[in-house]
Formats: C-alpha cells, structure tokens, sequence
C-alpha cells in the first residue's frame, strides 16, 4: 500500500488512457471511471496478498460490488495518466465501503495540483464463493485493510 500526506492509509494506482478506454473523440465518461475504480480495488487487494483467486481458493470466498454511487466531474483524454486511489472507509462483518477518486496528474506538476475527474462509494460485499450466499469476511482480510 502507498501513502499520502494526509492519510496512509490510501492505495494510490497510476492508470494510462488508452484508444479502448475511450468514446470515438478520445475522450473517457463516466461508465469507463467505473472500470477504472474496479482496476484499482483489484490492484489493491493483490497488494495485500489477497486477489480473487487467493481468497477463493484458501477463505472459499469472493467480493462482489453490491451497491456503486459515482460522481462523475470531467473527462479525462487519449494518453492521460491518472492516479485512481482507493481507501476503506468502513469495514463491517460482511462487507466493506470503499471510497474511491480519480485525478488526472499533470506531468512535471505537483502531486497537489491533480484535478479530481470522478469520485464514488462503492460497496462490496463478502459471498460464498460456492453458493454465492453472504458471510463473513475473514478477520485477517478485514485487518489487512485497516
């Protein structure tokens, strides 16, 4: 996990823009900060040890995004690079809210000049991966992300 000033406990992943990311005039809207936002929460968890398949295999079970709320505030462009950060904002017994932001970093700028392109809630919650049924998110992922 990287750090910032102001909190370290926020995941900070640097994304290019790229033809795919866009719509025909190069530009990147809202749908695609959705994809963005899952890119980076599952960078994150890798970072802890803990990707799909890991968590899968050895805890038998997966998160799932249960509910999304994203503002979206400008686009971003072809051959952008932007930081999509992510920190956890509660963790409950059997799901988690994440609270997610896009900036577009300028380069040679300050990291303090960023522009915010888009910001979301996301919640995932913790399922079976089996029966696909609610449970509890195991205590070492939970403590990981504190």
């Amino acid at each position: 996990m990287t750090s910032t000033d102001t909190s370290p406990s926020v995941f900070k992943h640097p994304i290019r823009i790229y033809w795919e990311d866009t719509d025909a005039g190069g530009i990147v809207f809202y749908a695609n900060y959705l994809k963005f936002f899952e890119r980076t929460r599952t960078e994150w968890l890798r970072a802890l040890g803990f990707g799909q398949q890991v968590l899968r295999n050895e805890s038998g079970g997966m998160f799932v995004v249960s509910e999304t709320a994203v503002k979206y505030h400008s686009p971003a462009r072809l051959d952008d690079t932007l930081i999509v950060t992510a920190q956890l904002q509660h963790g409950g017994k059997a799901s988690l809210t994440i609270a997610q932001r896009a900036y577009l970093r300028t380069p040679g700028q300050s990291p303090t000049s960023d522009r915010l392109l888009a910001e979301g809630t996301i919640r995932l919650g913790w399922v079976d991966s089996t029966t696909l049924k609610p449970g509890r998110i195991p205590a070492p992922v939970l403590e990981a992300l504190k």
